[in-house]
């Protein structure tokens, strides 16, 4: 399985407002992407469109040249993980039981976590740096500590393909390059795909491979960072004046902008 994206032609509206319009993209496997661009470009919905929550009004997206309508839901859900804008849950499950809740797609019904599920929690919580707070109340735990849970349960998901959206909205600098770092090992180590919407454009230079720029529903740039993090591009996008260089501190494109 080459657990890439082909996305023909697709559109999604919402009550007849456009959305998405013409997306026409190949997303090869083993890349870490970046999704920038205004709010309200259609950047969320492109995801949903990527993971199954949304099926497009015109046009096919196809996952490992499959199109991804075939999926059963617990199939896809073992190959593409999502951590979502906005996290919202009334139970008071306890971090660890959110974290399982990553192994349920592989779980029979009725069925007990097997010790590879409960192995895998465990890396999940390590990787994020939350296992002293297995046992307390998700309700109980500050904006950025729900978010670092949410990607603790990803994480324990285990799929070949990551998708983040916004997920280090609520997260400190510590936790947002903690997490930026252990998305680019998977990529880099284990050939995962990460598809993550991002604000921060310098963050998303430093990290990611490949960009895509999106205004008004569409794709109006892709490509290598090197390639299309410029001035140009960035005032067509955002309209605002800007610099690009290579930051000698880390050796990755940065942006300056004009105030």
């Amino acid at each position: 399985m080459n657990n890439g994206y082909r996305v023909s032609d697709a559109a999604f509206a919402y009550d007849g407002i456009p959305a998405l319009q013409d997306l026409e993209i190949d997303l090869p496997p083993g890349v870490f992407y970046g999704l920038v661009g205004p709010n309200g470009c259609g950047k969320t919905t492109f995801l949903d469109l990527l993971v199954g929550n949304k099926k497009p009004d015109a046009g096919t997206v196809f996952f490992n040249a499959t199109e991804l309508s075939r999926f059963r839901r617990r199939d896809l859900a073992r190959r593409v993980a999502l951590v979502p804008q906005d996290f919202a849950i009334g139970f008071p499950f306890t971090v660890e039981e959110i974290v399982l809740m990553g192994r349920h797609p592989y779980i029979n019904r009725f069925a007990s976590p097997a010790p590879r599920d409960w192995q895998l929690v465990e890396d999940a919580m390590t990787a994020i740096g939350i296992s002293q707070y297995r046992t307390r109340h998700v309700n109980e735990l500050s904006g950025g500590e729900k978010q670092r849970v949410v990607v603790a349960r990803a994480l324990a998901q285990d799929t070949p393909v990551l998708l983040f959206d916004e997920a280090t909205s609520n997260l400190d600098v510590k936790y947002t390059l903690q997490i930026f770092n252990l998305a680019r090992t998977l990529v880099k180590k284990q050939g995962r795909t990460v598809i993550a919407v991002m604000h921060n454009l310098n963050l998303a230079a430093a990290y990611c491979d490949e960009i895509l720029f999106m205004k008004n529903g569409r794709i109006l740039q892709h490509g290598p960072v090197s390639e299309v993090m410029e001035p140009g591009i960035i005032a067509e996008v955002f309209g605002v004046e800007s610099e690009v260089r290579i930051d000698p501190f880390n050796h990755a494109h940065q942006v300056s902008f004009r105030y």
